[in-house]
């Protein structure tokens, strides 16, 4: 890969049985620690850039707003979390939202995602990064544009609760770890390099 390339990273967080987030459960599923949030904010200091459609910039552009208040709710590290990402470039996909973006640094496309994405990799630099999507996650992965898949694993089973299970609609992926790490004794960053296959690999 040259210098000129971005590299295109799928972020997810996710429930040890495979949902994005659960009814009645907080954010992050009440489960953040220090050493996670710290983390966080290290990840909004580099070269990204943030990839979402509409749905995830819509939730996530109010926490930002809300989390910016005297009265947010929030902790402290959280709050910081949060309110970060309104100075991160992030790139916006929907046919639905009309510009301009109220979201600061939010850059607004409504063609293909993919083709869009695969564009921006040769002509930009840093990071690429999703941040929840699924189904833009998804397509970018089943069209094998993703270099890095990173996943922060809760140990949590929401069964009965979850919601968004992530894994549905996904091609076979072969996975290479790249990183592990453990936050605050419980949460697992897995991080890996994905291969979209078309049948089972075999043992050597």
């Amino acid at each position: 890969m040259s210098e000129t390339t971005a590299t295109l990273m799928v972020d997810l967080i996710i429930s040890l049985d495979g949902y994005a987030s659960a009814e009645g459960w907080p954010g992050w599923w009440g489960l953040e620690g220090p050493e996670y949030l710290a983390w966080l904010e290290e990840e909004g200091k580099k070269d990204l850039t943030t990839l979402m459609g509409a749905n995830t910039y819509r939730v996530m552009a109010g926490l930002s707003e809300q989390a910016s208040g005297d009265d947010s709710g929030f902790s402290e590290e959280e709050g910081a979390s949060l309110t970060g990402l309104a100075a991160m470039p992030k790139v916006i996909f929907s046919s639905t939202l009309k510009e301009p973006l109220a979201w600061p640094n939010s850059e607004l496309i409504a063609g293909d995602a993919v083709e869009a994405v695969r564009e921006m990799k040769q002509a930009r630099t840093g990071t690429l990064s999703t941040l929840g999507s699924l189904s833009l996650c998804r397509s970018l992965l089943a069209a094998g544009l993703v270099d890095r898949y990173r996943l922060v694993v809760f140990p949590v089973i929401t069964g009965k609760t979850g919601r968004e299970r992530i894994y549905d609609g996904y091609p076979d992926v072969a996975l290479d770890m790249v990183e592990s790490r453990t936050f605050d004794g419980r949460l697992q960053l897995l991080e890996y390099v994905p291969r979209v296959i078309d049948a089972p690999l075999k043992r050597d």
